[in-house]
């Protein structure tokens, strides 16, 4: 059964959305929690039968981005294998996560969604482990144990190599505007970055992509169960109410 309590209550679906509009147009600090329950058209008593506290809301709000994140790259590479190929896994991880409004917001300064996502220890490990540097130190073992990666060059510099180039695309695409002219399409360039930059000469068989695919769903799947974890302890009870 869901753990998402949006799928069996019309009104905590409402309270979810009105909440991340109002977050989203006003900041975390300047929305109360009268303000969700008008625009969700239900009573403020009503709010807190789902969230305990305004901050647990916030925290279920960025939970289910991060799901939505996770099950877009799980269901991409489920669905074909050779999505994990580096030129191609690169470009989905920073597509998905601009499509991320919440993480936006962190990544422009907002410091009171900061200060209301790490309010607890466990939260605060649960995010460490889905910055792109842990993903990439998570996966990119992965990729190079399958040969999806080169060899003949140290991990760790792999590892960062990957995490500064979806930073950096991230930051650039994120502000076009700022970017140089004349680029029609910045995932194609990422793409073939980091083909040059970390995949082999040789390309690896159906076989090795299979099981590269594989090894990193399990890795992403234990992800989504450290958020799916966020997002009922986020809730009144640890679950979904009716």
């Amino acid at each position: 059964m869901s753990q998402l309590i949006e799928h069996h209550s019309r009104k905590a679906a409402r309270i979810l959305d009105s909440a991340r509009e109002l977050v989203l147009d006003h900041g975390v600090r300047k929305v109360t929690v009268s303000e969700i329950a008008h625009a969700a058209g239900v009573g403020k008593g009503t709010v807190y039968l789902y969230w305990a506290a305004k901050e647990d809301l916030i925290l279920g709000l960025f939970a289910r981005e991060l799901l939505t994140f996770l099950d877009e790259i799980i269901a991409r590479v489920g669905a074909d294998p050779a999505t994990v190929l580096p030129r191609r896994l690169a470009p989905l991880l920073v597509g998905a996560g601009l499509r991320l409004p919440l993480a936006s917001r962190l990544k422009h300064g907002d410091t009171d969604l900061m200060r209301t996502l790490t309010r607890q220890a466990a939260d605060l490990d649960v995010f460490a482990r889905l910055k792109p540097s842990a993903l990439c130190e998570a996966v990119m073992p992965v990729l190079r144990r399958h040969g999806l990666i080169r060899h003949d060059r140290p991990l760790p510099d792999q590892c960062y190599a990957m995490h500064a180039l979806l930073t950096g695309f991230g930051t650039a695409m994120s502000a076009p505007a700022t970017a140089p002219l004349g680029v029609e399409d910045p995932y194609a360039v990422l793409a073939d970055a980091v083909a040059q930059l970390l995949e082999p000469p040789v390309a690896p068989d159906g076989q090795a992509v299979a099981a590269a695919a594989g090894a990193t769903l399990a890795v992403f799947g234990r992800s989504r169960d450290l958020v799916l974890g966020l997002i009922a302890r986020s809730q009144v009870g640890g679950r979904y109410l009716s």
